[in-house]
């Protein structure tokens, strides 16, 4: 009898997929830790990026652009991880 508590999709999958769809949400998990470790970056950098955008002259505001960079990091390895992610984890 198929476990019900996996999603019908997953029921009667062969090793192998079993395989591909661990590497998968391994790959989700990976891709969300990345998005964590990004926000901690982007944390900091919003301690500067008021100051920034101000006291630098003309169009030069790195810490802004950097800011900016993370924030689009975040939203992409996390966006991304989250669909990778999806699914009931194997439990070990």
């Amino acid at each position: 009898m198929a476990n019900q508590l996996l999603p019908v999709a997953e029921r009667n999958l062969t090793p192998d997929q079993v395989e591909a769809l661990d590497k998968r949400r391994e790959l989700g998990h990976t891709f969300l830790v990345i998005a964590g470790q990004f926000t901690v970056i982007a944390t900091i950098l919003l301690l500067w990026v008021g100051q920034d955008i101000i006291y630098s002259p003309g169009w030069l505001h790195p810490i802004f652009y950097y800011f900016s960079l993370a924030l689009a990091l975040i939203a992409f390895f996390g966006i991304t991880g989250f669909f990778l992610r999806k699914g009931t984890p194997r439990i070990d």
